[in-house]
């Protein structure tokens, strides 16, 4: 998103949070107003965590409960100030958070979120167990917020406190976002294959982002124990957890001030509802949560990308990515000399149960060359291929890396010594910019951490990596395209994308796994142009293909496997006349 629309949202909130207060209205719609502000930084924390992050919790309530009893017992009992517990309390949200993400984020699909589940209904439990805490009856007494003699009695009088805090969060976190740690967490949603690839350490990213998460719920557990000034388990529930999530998703889950209209428009309209339809139709009887729920299936039914995209229509504004042209340069690796060994496959081996998918394979790559690794479908390519990269471990024989050991490796331990590589179904990221998407594969070339980003002190380094991002672009012909979602391209134009993603990581060499499948012929020999080119400027590759016209003219060795075995390894024309390859690959035609 642009500056200029980041921005223009911002400050319509800002303008009409500052009159709001100051215009005739009951105070019924300033305490609404602060319990949505309250509300709005739970859905923050769940827009990075489920909307960008891709983690769906439904127990965020529970970590509100951290932040106000921790400041409900340190004030009450014993005697400290509110903002002296303001950091007491943040930090318990985050060390709450730390073991329960340990434990969570390592959960895929379904075991996910009832994960969060189960811990939102055991803490819920569990305030109301201990004595500490005041059992189900809570802890009341707790003084208000104050400044000098000036305390926060009213809810009129802590209104600007709340929308404070909540601006700041929302800036903090579209900082962030803004961010090579927060391309990190974007990419989650993609898989964690391509950004482990890539050097991002995807089991941080998602503690990260779930210890975050737990710190915004934690601020609204803080202030909601000084507005009230009373706290009970209730708010704290997992009904609670659920309405969180819904208004983090019905505002936007992808969109930060998104979490703030979602907020806004689930409490509003339950209000309405609770006033309105006793009179309608005639009975008190909780109704409202049955229209509420069907209004939910309609509104996710016609924009199941949140209302918040509907409201940025009337903000319109071209997305671009302004490239400094003082940006430092990055670093580069030096370059190997032509004809130095690169990567030594020593009869690699892979078995999957009582399958021999890779059957003691031998090859190498050299400085400088191309190389073809190619068979039939199913003739064990791509496992060879997951085999160097860490995707997959070997169940005999090594592979070596300038003559250092990769077996055992993670894949982006590898992606650190200089290996890149795309993948056969490509892995982008639709809704990010061409540019960001190249971008994520410079991540392990920067070092900007967490805290960085949210004050942006890492701009000088973003620059960098923006504008080396662009430079990967020029490089491969897609400069033109890089403020598009990645998602509008072709199918050729996102295989080029993904070699300009992998170039970025200032690779020594560039692995490719089926970069020419689903090409029509223009596009292939486009591809093929671009590794030539690659090729002229040093640029050492791992070509898996099994289109043997597209490869002839391409490599300067061909390694040939069938079931898994190496059948032929050598020069292209000596491989093509190979008895056994014209048998098993060609089809008895040379």
């Amino acid at each position: 998103m642009s500056s200029s629309r980041r921005f223009i949202p911002a400050l319509v909130v800002l303008v009409l949070l500052a009159v709001l207060p100051q215009l005739p209205v009951p105070p019924f719609w300033i305490t609404l107003l602060n319990n949505i502000g309250i509300a709005s930084l739970v859905a923050i924390g769940l827009v990075l965590l489920t909307g960008v992050g891709g983690l769906t919790s439904f127990g965020q309530a529970a970590f509100c409960g951290f932040g106000a009893y921790t400041t409900a017992v340190l004030t009450t009992a014993y005697g400290f100030s509110p903002w002296m517990t303001l950091p007491l309390s943040l930090a318990v949200g985050a060390l709450i958070a730390l073991p329960l993400g340990l434990i969570t984020v390592r959960l895929s699909g379904h075991f996910l979120p009832l994960g969060t589940l189960a811990w939102g209904i055991a803490l819920y439990y569990l305030f109301g167990q201990i004595d500490l805490l005041g059992r189900h009856d809570g802890i009341a007494g707790i003084p208000p917020l104050s400044i000098g003699d000036y305390r926060f009695m009213s809810g009129s009088s802590i209104y600007y406190v709340i929308w404070t805090f909540v601006i700041l969060t929302a800036l903090a976190a579209q900082n962030l976002l803004d961010s090579r740690v927060g391309r990190a967490i974007r990419a989650l949603r993609g898989g964690g294959q391509a950004p482990e690839a890539f050097g991002v350490n995807v089991a941080r990213a998602k503690l990260t982002v779930f210890v975050l998460a737990g710190v915004t719920a934690a601020l609204a557990g803080w202030l909601y124990a000084h507005m009230q000034r009373a706290i009970n388990p209730t708010p704290f529930s997992i009904s609670m957890g659920i309405e969180y999530l819904l208004m983090a998703v019905i505002g936007g889950a992808g969109y930060v001030w998104g979490a703030i209209f979602g907020a806004s428009l689930v409490l509003v309209l339950k209000e309405l509802l609770q006033r309105l339809l006793p009179d309608l139709i005639g009975t008190t009887a909780n109704f409202e949560m049955i229209v509420f729920g069907a209004l939910l299936v309609v509104i996710l039914q016609f924009a199941r990308d949140g209302l918040w995209p509907v409201v940025l229509r009337f903000f319109p504004s071209k997305s671009s990515h302004r490239i400094r042209g003082d940006a430092p340069a990055l670093g580069k690796r030096e370059a190997p000399s032509p004809g130095t060994p690169l990567i030594r496959v020593e009869k690699a081996r892979k078995t999957f149960g009582g399958l021999v998918a890779v059957n003691d394979v031998s090859f190498e790559v050299k400085a400088g060359q191309i190389v073809g690794l190619i068979g039939p479908n199913g003739a064990g390519k791509s496992t060879t291929f997951d085999l160097i990269t860490g995707m997959n471990s070997l169940s005999g024989g090594q592979i070596l890396f300038e003559g250092k050991p990769l077996t055992g490796r993670s894949p982006r331990d590898i992606a650190r010594q200089g290996v890149a590589r795309t993948f056969q179904h490509p892995k982008i990221l639709p809704g990010m910019s061409v540019l960001e998407n190249v971008a994520l594969g410079a991540h392990q070339r920067g070092t900007g951490g967490v805290l960085q980003s949210i004050l942006r002190l890492e701009r000088t380094e973003e620059a960098a990596l923006m504008a080396e991002a662009m430079r990967q672009l020029e490089r491969v012909g897609l400069a033109e395209f890089k403020d598009r979602p990645a998602g509008d391209l072709a199918l050729g134009q996102v295989r080029i994308l993904e070699i300009a993603r992998a170039l970025a990581l200032d690779p020594v060499v560039l692995l490719l796994d089926e970069p020419a499948a689903g090409l029509r012929y223009g596009e292939k020999q486009e591809l093929a142009a671009l590794l030539k080119k690659l090729r002229g400027e040093g640029m050492s590759i791992l070509l898996v293909e099994h289109d043997m016209s597209f490869v002839m003219g391409l490599v300067d060795h061909l390694v040939v496997l069938d079931f898994g075995t190496r059948i032929a390894d050598g020069k292209p024309q000596e491989v093509r006349e190979n008895p056994a390859v014209i048998a098993a690959y060609l089809g008895g035609t040379a």
